[in-house]
């Protein structure tokens, strides 16, 4: 009897899981959330996201320990690579209307594997944007309290591994610590997002006008106050590294990429926005153009109020206030970042909450992550887990840690956001654009490569670059913990997929039925 002929051809290659727009506007339709968001509170969500931390707290670093007066350049730099992505993102947005962000756009364009990657990136950029955005509220509000005589005693005012004064950035403290008022403030913005979206946007409406009437006071009142010797040497000469000099520059850039980080936070909002198609681009691109405006400006009469070798201090404005000698614009401030950050805090975790709702309900994490409360209509599940985590990083890691792995993880998602864009030209050439990325592009053996979308990834590694280095560099001299902290992020994300995701994901299932 012959034997059977064995096929020496090798198996087909699986194709990679990708869900149709088709089948996520089917999906997005039956989320059961409320489409009430108007394009104006799309902006204001994406500025409040956005105009927090970065420059009550990080402008000061980043001016007194890299840049210099420069560190307004840094500024530009690091709005042109967030605006390459947003005109990305605004192109996505209006093409793909759904929940998700840069996590359903990949997984429509891309598949399962690299929508996974963006939606972990995505959590952590959110997750630790909230812990950092939290630990400078905390700053700000126990400046707040000392002025009418409340005391926060130190134990309860700092994160746990927060190093000791004065041992070089290495040692931590013997006894306990926690920082309870950013404990505190993650935990009441939780409560005030389970309740519901469109009571979170009228609260978050106030406090936009707030903050941002508040900085306008700042710079009318320190205009006066500018010197215009301060602001020289504009680039500060090099003293090694990446201090000062045009190396500096770059460094104080990935740094105050920090600051603008929340504006794509308006993408997010795609299932509850009244007119995605059209209100999604307006919200991100007019919000970023916002922030970017007033940054330039509280930056520039920052930095000629007050000598940038004394802002390397937790509240920068409030040096510069003092300098100014108005002490009721001294209090106004503290109140002004206090709530100001809360409007930031409750952005980014209404972002970060709505990724992890389309997520759950692709089935890569468990279901009970997604569930909707039947009245409230949010995901209250998932809101009050992610609020405890939130919660509890703010008070054990110290900011300086956080922001740092936060702009890593906020660029690589950014830039696989702009090369979604140059695949879905080139796979779906004939869908309907609403918005299109500006510049145009060109081809390169019939492959379509936009202009905006490849700018957006070279300033994203471009922000990255020094990030890494920086972090060699610490693991050199004795500080590991930014190192650690990363690889046991990304290592649970490969593990989570591995042994949940991609048995349990929806796309899965309808491939074993």
């Amino acid at each position: 009897m012959p034997e059977p002929i064995q096929s020496s051809a090798p198996p087909a290659p699986r194709t990679p899981r990708r869900k149709t727009l088709e089948q996520v506007t089917a999906e997005n339709a039956k989320s059961g959330l409320k489409r009430t968001l108007t394009a104006t509170q799309l902006i204001l969500l994406g500025v409040g996201a956005t105009i927090g931390a970065g420059i009550y707290v990080m402008t000061g670093t980043a001016a007194a320990e890299y840049a210099g007066p420069s560190v307004l350049i840094s500024f530009v730099i690091a709005a042109l690579a967030c605006l390459f992505t947003a005109f990305s993102y605004g192109e996505l947005a209006s093409t793909l209307p759904v929940s998700g962000s840069a996590y359903s756009y990949a997984y429509i364009s891309m598949g399962e594997k690299a929508a996974w990657t963006v939606g972990w990136l995505l959590l952590l950029e959110y997750g630790i944007s909230c812990s950092a955005v939290a630990a400078g509220l905390s700053g700000y509000a126990s400046s707040l309290m000392s002025v009418f005589g409340i005391h926060v005693p130190s134990a309860l005012a700092h994160a746990t591994l927060q190093p000791v004064a004065g041992s070089g950035g290495t040692a931590i403290s013997g006894g306990f610590r926690v920082d309870l008022i950013g404990f505190v403030a993650v935990m009441v913005v939780t409560a005030l997002l389970v309740r519901g979206v469109e009571e979170s946007a009228r609260v978050n409406t106030v406090i936009v006008f707030l903050k941002v009437g508040v900085l306008f006071v700042f710079i009318a009142m320190g205009f006066h106050a500018i010197s215009p010797a301060n602001w020289h040497p504009f680039i500060p000469p090099s003293q090694g590294g990446f201090h000062y000099g045009v190396k500096g520059v770059f460094r104080a850039a990935s740094v105050i990429f920090f600051a603008y980080v929340g504006f794509e936070a308006v993408s997010t909002a795609s299932s509850e926005a009244r007119n995605p198609t059209r209100d999604i681009p307006i919200g991100i691109i007019g919000s970023l153009l916002i922030c970017t405006i007033v940054y330039m400006a509280v930056a520039s009469v920052l930095l000629g109020v007050v000598p940038y070798q004394k802002l390397d201090v937790p509240d920068p404005l409030a040096i510069a206030v003092k300098i100014i000698g108005t002490p009721w614009l001294s209090l106004l401030v503290n109140i002004g970042a206090t709530i100001g950050l809360c409007s930031v805090l409750m952005g980014l975790m209404y972002a970060q909450s709505r990724v992890l709702l389309t997520i759950s309900r692709d089935g890569l994490i468990p279901k009970f992550f997604g569930r909707v409360h039947p009245r409230m209509q949010t995901p209250w599940i998932g809101t009050i887990v992610l609020g405890i985590i939130v919660a509890l990083i703010t008070a054990t890691l110290p900011i300086d840690i956080i922001s740092d792995l936060v702009s890593i993880g906020t660029a690589a998602a950014f830039g696989i956001v702009c090369f979604t864009v140059i695949w879905q030209r080139n796979t779906r050439p004939d869908m309907a654009r609403p918005f299109s990325v500006p510049m145009g592009g060109f081809r390169i053996k019939g492959i379509w490569i936009g202009i905006a979308p490849v700018l957006g990834i070279l300033f994203c590694l471009l922000m990255t670059l020094p990030l890494v280095i920086d972090m060699i560099h610490s693991v050199a001299g004795g500080n590991p913990v930014p190192l650690v902290l990363l690889v046991v992020y990304v290592s649970l994300g490969i593990l989570t997929y591995v042994f949940y995701g991609r048995r349990h994901s929806l796309m899965a299932q309808s491939e074993n039925v």
